[in-house]
C-alpha cells in the first residue's frame, strides 16, 4: 500500500505541471495592420543561351494566403559596364519581365550589370558582378542501403556528388544546384547548398581545393535516387553578398521550434534611388553556371560500403 501511495505521489508531481501546461490555452486572435507593399524583385541572370527573365511582384501582408500581385507596365532594363543595355518585356501581363530567346547569350564573365526597374514613378537599381565559375568535372555514385524505409524514396538506392576544383584564389562563391532530369530541384529553400571557396564558410583553409565533401553531396538531397535518373549539378558562380543573402534565406527557412527567432526580411541589393521613396526587397544576381549530368547505371556505381 505504501509503494502504490508513493507512486501515485509521483503520477501527481508529473502530472499536475502538465495539466497547467496544457488546461491554460486560450486562443488569441491578432489584429495585425498591414504595412504599405513594396516592389520584390527575384532577378537572376546568367551566361547560358536562351531567355533570361526577372520577375516583379507585390509584397504582401504576413498573414496573406493570397497569390503575390504582379507588378505590370514597369519598365526593366540590365545594362553592363560597357553600356550594352537589354530591356525585359512583360508580354503577358503577369509581372516576369523576359529578354532573349532560345539561341541568345546576355551575359559575360568579368563584367558589371546593372539593373533599373521604374515602377508607378519609383526607379530601383542595383548591381551585380558576373564572375568565374569552376567546370564540373565528372559526377559519380554508391550504392547506398538505408537501416528503415524512409517516408520519401526507396530504402535502397544511389548517393550522388560531383567533383569540381574551387580556383585558387580566396573569395569565390558558389549556389550548388541539383538536377533531376535536367531541371533544378530549388523548391525547398532549406536544401539551399552554398560554398565558400571549396568549404562552407570562410576561414576554412579551402581555397583551390576540391568542394568538401558535404557539399559535393548536397545534389542528392529528400531521398536516395533511382536506377536510370538523369542526376546532376548546376554550379552558379555568386558574389559574396548574394551568399549572405541566400544563407539568411536558408536560415529563415529553417527557422522554428522552441528556440526560434523573430521572422525578419532577408537582406535586399534593391535600392530606390530616392533615399526618401518606398524600399525594396528581393535581390538582382549575375551568375556564370557549369553543369554535369548522368543517368545511373547500376553497373557503373561505387560499391556500398
Amino acid at each position: 500500500m505504501e509503494y502504490i501511495q508513493n507512486t501515485w505521489k509521483l503520477w501527481g508531481i508529473i502530472l499536475i505541471p502538465f495539466l497547467l501546461l496544457t488546461g491554460c490555452e486560450d486562443v488569441i486572435d491578432l489584429d495585425s495592420q498591414a504595412g504599405p507593399s513594396q516592389l520584390v524583385v527575384d532577378g537572376w541572370i546568367n551566361n547560358t543561351k536562351g531567355p533570361q527573365s526577372i520577375r516583379l511582384t507585390w509584397s504582401a501582408p504576413y498573414f496573406s494566403n493570397a497569390p503575390a500581385k504582379p507588378v505590370v507596365n514597369a519598365t526593366v532594363v540590365v545594362e553592363d559596364n560597357l553600356g550594352t543595355k537589354f530591356e525585359f518585356m512583360d508580354p503577358d501581363g503577369d509581372g516576369r519581365y523576359v529578354w532573349g530567346n532560345d539561341t541568345t547569350v546576355l551575359g559575360t564573365v568579368g563584367r558589371t550589370y546593372t539593373l533599373t526597374v521604374r515602377a508607378e514613378s519609383e526607379t530601383y537599381q542595383a548591381v551585380s558582378e558576373l564572375r568565374r565559375v569552376p567546370a564540373v568535372d565528372s559526377i559519380v555514385y554508391q550504392k547506398e542501403t538505408l537501416p528503415i524505409k524512409p517516408e520519401k524514396g526507396p530504402k535502397e538506392g544511389y548517393v550522388a556528388q560531383f567533383y569540381a576544383r574551387d580556383f585558387p584564389g580566396e573569395g569565390d562563391t558558389y549556389w550548388i544546384k541539383p538536377l533531376l532530369n535536367g531541371q533544378p530541384r530549388v523548391d525547398n529553400p532549406r536544401n539551399i547548398s552554398i560554398a565558400y571557396d571549396a568549404a562552407f564558410n570562410a576561414g576554412a583553409p579551402s581555397d583551390g581545393l576540391i568542394f568538401i565533401l558535404p557539399l559535393r553531396q548536397s545534389i542528392t538531397v529528400d531521398s536516395l535516387y533511382s536506377a536510370g535518373n538523369m542526376v546532376g549539378v548546376e554550379l552558379h558562380s555568386i558574389p559574396q553578398e548574394t551568399f549572405e543573402f541566400l544563407k539568411q534565406v536558408r536560415e529563415q527557412a529553417a527557422n522554428g521550434g522552441l528556440f526560434a527567432t523573430p521572422i525578419a526580411n532577408v537582406v535586399s541589393n534593391i535600392t530606390n534611388t530616392n533615399s526618401k521613396g518606398p524600399k525594396a526587397l528581393g535581390f538582382f544576381t549575375a551568375s556564370a553556371v557549369s553543369k554535369l549530368s548522368t543517368v545511373i547505371d547500376p553497373e557503373k556505381a561505387r560499391p556500398e560500403e
